[in-house]
């Protein structure tokens, strides 16, 4: 029997998908580069990620079902090419304004990328082949943003934070070519009427939210504003002939529990990786390099236990295996609360970052196969589309109510050990909604 083959395709994905966690590192490793050369202000600093937050958080959802109407390679096609159009224009950035302004076009092709790319695993592979490629996509989706941090450590510290971003031209344009080739067009349905509405509810509904935690003035109207709007995109969902979200998406509870465990365990480990940096440079007084280097005790545990996730499915279900990935991360931020970071890096957090790393390559991919779990071709690029809408706005959301709660602690150590606690909520929370998809599987057989 011949051997299947991925082809180009699954390369095509990964690369791609890994562009766009790329940028977001780099941003993190280079704030400080970035302020000294634009000149700008902590405030007008922030805003070269809130910006980006906002627009891709917000327009997932169109994305992902403009891929399920117009086709999805066309939707690659156009969204990679506009990204690699904006990284440009973030490269050659003047001014603070400019590099703000394209950070948000950027976020707004990232919207169309992301899901497509998932979209596009459902268009050309079945059965085993299909799985392997989920366990690759959510491999890279996993070590996209720890191993970002060295990358853009790396090139922020020994070339420029522009780089980073000039950098995915030549990758960008090498992928157009290879999409263009390789790929071939999906089904479409054009004769859909494009939900409208529902596209402008969501996307001033999930900004609104964002802006409530990540925005400087008029939260609270910006809170109340993004509730008001997420209700009427429900209420347009419900009776749109084509809704960008079709609600049925919520009515398998698999794909809930999915959901649900990706915002929490994301909003944990984006977190964590987020603070800890700091934490060794402020407390342990490691440079952002080494601090970067650090962060490979996560990244490499990460990728040889995602290696083994296929081999593990064989014995236990995607649920069962995400189970064990939330209880990991939960030991590994009580250990974190309990030890306490003031004793030292390698007593304090050598371990959890191992952990960290494991418990996400176990969730990854497994809550990736979840999350489109008897979703119809019809839904694909939706189904995908509120899987990468729930994985970023947890990150924002998750990493928001932790600096919320941890901001007028003095002490930088005894500020992360509390962030520890409420990261370990978070972790608690994934693992009750997990273990409720496994209570539910049991029931069914």
């Amino acid at each position: 029997m011949k051997k299947q083959r991925f082809g180009i395709v699954l390369p095509i994905v990964l690369i791609s998908y890994f562009m766009i966690l790329l940028d977001n590192s780099v941003v993190f490793t280079s704030t400080v580069k970035i302020s000294h050369d634009l000149q700008m202000g902590p405030q007008a600093l922030a805003w070269v990620s809130t910006a980006y937050v906002l627009t891709f958080g917000g327009l997932q959802l169109l994305g992902g079902r403009l891929g399920d109407i117009f086709g999805r390679r066309r939707l690659f096609l156009m969204g990679l090419g506009l990204f690699t159009v904006s990284s440009l224009a973030v490269g050659f950035s003047v001014n603070g304004p400019m590099i703000i302004a394209m950070r948000a076009i950027q976020g707004i092709e990232s919207a169309v990328l992301a899901p497509t790319t998932l979209a596009l695993l459902l268009d050309n592979y079945q059965g085993k082949m299909l799985q392997q490629g989920f366990n690759y996509y959510g491999m890279t989706a996993g070590l996209g943003s720890s191993l970002g941090l060295l990358i853009g450590g790396l090139i922020a510290s020994l070339t420029s934070w522009r780089v980073g971003f000039l950098i995915n031209v030549p990758v960008g344009v090498i992928l157009f070519g290879l999409t263009l080739r390789y790929v071939k067009p999906g089904p479409a349905t054009h004769h859909e009427a494009l939900d409208i509405p529902g596209a402008l509810f969501s996307v001033l509904g999930i900004a609104g939210i964002i802006y409530s935690i990540n925005g400087e003035t008029y939260r609270l109207v910006a809170l109340i504003l993004g509730i008001f709007f997420l209700v009427l995109f429900i209420l347009q969902e419900r009776r749109a002939a084509g809704p960008i979200m079709p609600l049925q998406l919520f009515r398998d509870p698999t794909r809930v529990g999915a959901y649900m465990t990706r915002f929490f365990i994301i909003g944990m480990c984006f977190s964590f990786l987020y603070l800890a940096p700091q934490l060794m440079q402020n407390l342990y007084h490691y440079t952002p390099l080494q601090a970067s280097i650090a962060t490979l005790l996560m990244s490499v545990p990460q990728f040889i236990f995602a290696t083994q996730v296929g081999r593990l499915s064989k014995h236990l279900s995607a649920a069962k295996i995400v189970v064990l990935a939330a209880a990991i991360s939960v030991v590994a931020m009580v250990w974190i609360a309990l030890v306490g970071v003031q004793r030292g890096f390698w007593l304090s957090l050598a371990a959890p970052l191992v952990l960290v790393g494991i418990g996400q390559a176990f969730a990854m991919s497994p809550l990736t196969t979840l999350g489109v779990a008897h979703a119809t071709p019809d839904i694909a690029g939706a189904a995908s589309g509120v899987i990468n809408t729930f994985h970023q706005t947890g990150q924002s959301i998750g990493l928001a109510v932790v600096v919320a709660l941890t901001a007028n602690i003095g002490a930088f150590a005894p500020a992360f050990n509390t962030a520890a606690v409420v990261l370990a909520g978070y972790a608690v929370v994934a693992l009750v909604a997990m273990l409720n998809v496994v209570r539910l599987e049991r029931r069914a057989h």
